[in-house]
C-alpha cells in the first residue's frame, strides 16, 4: 500500500514538471491595433451594356497575307532554252566556216572570177557577199557531202556593179568517178542569168574524201 502511494506521488510530480515545460514552449501573441473602418463608400464602375468576351487565341493570318513562293521552273526553262539556242548557233557557225574553207567553194570562186560574162554583169572584185551577223563572213546555204557524192550549194555574190545568187549542184554517180556538175549558174538581182561552164575541177572535191 505504501509503494502504491509513493508511485502516485511520483506521477503527480512528473505531470506538474511536464506541464511546466510545455507551457514554457509556447510564445505569447499580442494583437496589433486594427485600422479604422473606411468612412467613404467604395467607387463602383457601371457599364451600359454587357462586355464582349475576348478571344483566347491569336487568329492565324489570312492566305492573302502569306508570302508568295516564286516559281523556279520559268527561270530553269529560260536558261535551258538559252543554252540550247547558243549551242545550235555555235554548230551552225562552225558548219558554215567549214563550208567556206572547203576546196569546193574555193574552186567555185576561182571559176567565177575568171568568167568574163559574169564580170560584165557584176563587175570586178567579185566576192561572196558578207553577212552582218557573221562578222563579215558569207552565209553558205546547202551541204557538202563528198563521201556520199553530193554537193548542193547556194550563196550570194557581190561585185562593184551589182549582186546575185550563185547555185551549184554536183553529184558523183559511183565511187571513184569524178563529180558531174548539174547546175552552175548565177542569177543577178536584175533577173539576168549567167550559166557558167563546168570549169570546176573534180580534183579539189576528191581531195576532201574521208
Amino acid at each position: 500500500m505504501m509503494s502504491i502511494t509513493r508511485r502516485a506521488r511520483n506521477f503527480s510530480i512528473l505531470d506538474r514538471s511536464f506541464g511546466r515545460t510545455i507551457s514554457r514552449g509556447y510564445a505569447t501573441v499580442t494583437e496589433l491595433p486594427r485600422p479604422p473602418p473606411p468612412t467613404e463608400e467604395p467607387h463602383v464602375e457601371t457599364f451600359s451594356a454587357p462586355s464582349k468576351p475576348r478571344l483566347y487565341y491569336t487568329r492565324p493570318p489570312l492566305k492573302a497575307d502569306l508570302p508568295r513562293v516564286q516559281k523556279r521552273w520559268p527561270f530553269i526553262l529560260a536558261f535551258a532554252t538559252l543554252g540550247v539556242s547558243a549551242w545550235a548557233a555555235f554548230l551552225l557557225f562552225a558548219t558554215n566556216q567549214e563550208k567556206i574553207s572547203s576546196s569546193v567553194v574555193k574552186r567555185i570562186m576561182q571559176t567565177v572570177r575568171e568568167n568574163e560574162e559574169l564580170k560584165d554583169m557584176l563587175g570586178d572584185a567579185i566576192r561572196p557577199e558578207p553577212a552582218w551577223y557573221l562578222n563579215g563572213d558569207p552565209w553558205i546555204n546547202g551541204s557538202i557531202n563528198l563521201p556520199q557524192g553530193n554537193v548542193d550549194l547556194s550563196f550570194r555574190l557581190k561585185g562593184h556593179q551589182g549582186s546575185g545568187t550563185l547555185y551549184f549542184t554536183s553529184i558523183r554517180k559511183a565511187k571513184g568517178q569524178p563529180f558531174t556538175p548539174l547546175r552552175f549558174r548565177v542569177i543577178g538581182d536584175d533577173k539576168r542569168v549567167v550559166n557558167l561552164s563546168s570549169q570546176t575541177s573534180s580534183s579539189g572535191m576528191s581531195n576532201e574524201r574521208s
